[in-house]
C-alpha cells in the first residue's frame, strides 16, 4: 500500500479511546518498572478475570503525559510497553502463507496520512510477529462465501483486482463508486457461487466490473425503507457501543448494563425524538429529525478531502486484508465485502450525527474522521459484531436494494 504513510506523531488519542488488556509477558515488564511504587497506586486493574492497564476517570491511560506520550515510552523504550500499545495501529491476523497486516483508521496518523510508508515499519512487524505466537499457526482463507470451499488465491485477486480498480476511477463521481461496490456485493450475494468457481469466478467478476457504471443507471434506486433505514440506525449503534471497564464486571452489573443497551437500541431502531448516548466520544441528544436533515456530502466544501479519506479507507481495508477471513471473525469473502459497505454507510450517518449536533447543513472533514474512527475501532475486534445476528442484518438488506439504499442515502 504505497499510498498509504503512517508514523505516531503522539497525539494521544490511542490512549485516551482504548482499553489495554496485558498479557503475562507484559505484567512482568509493569512489575520489573515498578511504577506502583513509582506512582503510589496500581497500574493493572482486572476485569471479568482478565487484567488491564487501568484508566484515569477521563478514560485515559494512566500512563499517559500532559504532552500526550506514554510514560512506559518515555522511561523505558517503545519495546517496553505492552504488546498490544505496541501494535498498534497496526491489525495482525494469521494468514495461510504470511501474517496479514492491515491498519486501523481510529488513528489520526493514519487518517491524514502521516509519515513514513508502511514498509518502513517491517523489522517492527516481524518482531510483534515473534512475540505474538497466534499468529505463526497458519490459517486457512476465507471461503467465497457461506457454505462453499475456501476461495483460492486466484479468485480473491481477482475480485480485489475488479474493486480496486473501478474504486480509484476518476471519470466518475465518488457516490457513484460507491454505488458500485455496494453493487458488486449485492450481486455476489445473490449467485450461485457454488457453480462459478475458479476460471469462471474470473470472468464473473471482470463482467460485473465491466459493467459499471453503466448497469447502475439501468437499476436506479429509491430511498431507503423504513426498516431498512433502522437496520442501518441500528448497525451504527452496534459499531459505536463502547463497554468500559467497571461495575459491568459483577453480575448486578451486568444486568444494568444490559438493560441500559436494549433500551438505548431500541430507541436508535425507533429514530424518533433524540438520540442516546452512543458513545461517549460521540453527541448525543441530538433530534433524529435533524441527522436526516444534514445536506448531501457532496455539497460540502471538504468533499474531496472527505471522499479522499473514505476511499484510503476502503482500499486499505481491502489491501490490508481485514475485510473478511481470520482478520474478520472468520467470514467469507461475500459476507465481509458485504459487511464493509454496511460500515461506510453506518460512518456516513455518524459524521452525519456530528454535523447535525453542531446545527451544521453539511457534514465537515472532522465529522467525516470522528465517524470512521469510530466505525474502524472495532472492526475485527468487537465480538459482537461477528455474531449471527449482523450476518442476518446484512442477509436482509442485500434484499430489494438495501444495500445500495442505506448507502446512497448516508454518504
Amino acid at each position: 500500500m504505497d499510498w498509504q504513510q503512517y508514523s505516531c506523531h503522539g497525539c494521544g488519542l490511542c490512549c485516551r479511546d482504548f482499553t489495554v488488556q496485558l498479557r503475562e509477558e507484559d505484567l512482568k515488564k509493569l512489575e520489573a518498572q515498578q511504577w506502583e511504587s513509582i506512582l503510589g497506586e496500581e497500574v493493572v486493574v482486572h476485569f471479568r478475570g482478565r487484567p488491564y492497564l487501568k484508566r484515569r476517570d477521563d478514560g485515559s491511560c494512566i500512563f499517559l503525559k500532559e504532552d500526550g506520550l506514554c510514560r512506559i515510552h518515555a522511561d523505558h523504550g517503545f519495546a517496553e510497553k505492552p504488546i498490544a500499545c505496541q501494535v498498534f495501529p497496526f491489525n495482525l491476523a494469521p494468514g495461510a502463507k504470511q501474517i496479514r497486516v492491515g491498519v486501523n483508521f481510529l488513528c489520526r496518523s493514519v487518517q491524514e496520512n502521516r509519515g513514513a510508508g508502511l514498509q518502513t515499519h517491517r523489522g517492527d512487524l516481524r518482531r510483534f510477529a515473534a512475540e505474538l505466537p497466534e499468529l505463526n499457526v497458519a490459517s486457512d482463507e476465507a471461503s467465497l462465501a457461506r457454505g462453499i470451499d475456501t476461495a483460492s488465491e486466484r479468485e480473491g485477486q481477482a475480485l480485489l483486482s475488479v474493486i480496486d480498480e473501478w474504486l480509484v476511477r476518476e471519470d466518475v463521481s465518488f457516490s457513484t463508486r460507491l454505488d458500485g461496490l455496494a453493487w458488486i456485493a449485492q450481486s455476489l450475494g445473490e449467485a450461485r457461487l457454488a457453480e462459478v468457481r475458479g476460471s469462471r469466478f474470473e470472468e464473473l467478476v471482470g463482467l460485473l466490473g465491466s459493467a459499471l457504471p453503466g448497469e447502475l443507471d439501468l437499476l436506479p434506486i429509491k430511498a431507503p425503507t423504513r426498516r431498512q433505514s433502522a437496520l442501518l440506525r441500528q448497525a451504527a449503534f452496534t459499531r459505536t457501543e463502547d463497554p468500559m471497564i467497571g461495575d459491568g464486571g459483577s453480575r448486578r452489573g451486568r444486568v444494568r448494563t444490559t438493560l441500559s443497551q436494549l433500551k438505548r437500541s431500541r430507541s436508535v431502531r425507533r429514530g424518533r425524538g433524540l438520540t442516546p448516548m452512543l458513545s461517549s466520544a460521540l453527541p448525543s441528544g441530538v433530534r433524529f429529525q435533524a441527522i436526516e436533515g444534514v445536506g448531501p456530502f457532496s455539497e460540502s466544501p471538504e468533499s474531496a478531502a472527505m471522499d479522499e479519506l473514505c476511499l484510503r479507507w476502503i482500499r486499505a481495508t481491502l489491501h490490508g486484508s481485514r475485510a473478511w477471513g481470520s482478520a474478520h471473525y472468520g467470514w467469507s469473502i461475500v459476507d465481509g465485502l458485504q459487511a464493509l459497505v454496511l460500515n461506510v454507510a453506518c460512518a456516513g450517518w455518524i459524521a452525519r450525527l456530528c454535523s447535525a449536533a453542531e446545527s451544521r447543513p453539511v457534514a465537515g472533514l472532522e465529522d467525516v474522521r470522528t465517524a470512521i474512527g469510530r466505525v474502524d475501532r472495532h472492526s475485527g475486534r468487537a465480538p459482537w459484531l461477528g455474531n449471527p445476528v449482523e450476518l442476518v442484518r446484512l442477509r436482509y438488506l442485500r434484499l430489494d436494494d438495501g444495500l445500495r439504499r442505506v448507502l446512497q442515502a448516508n454518504w
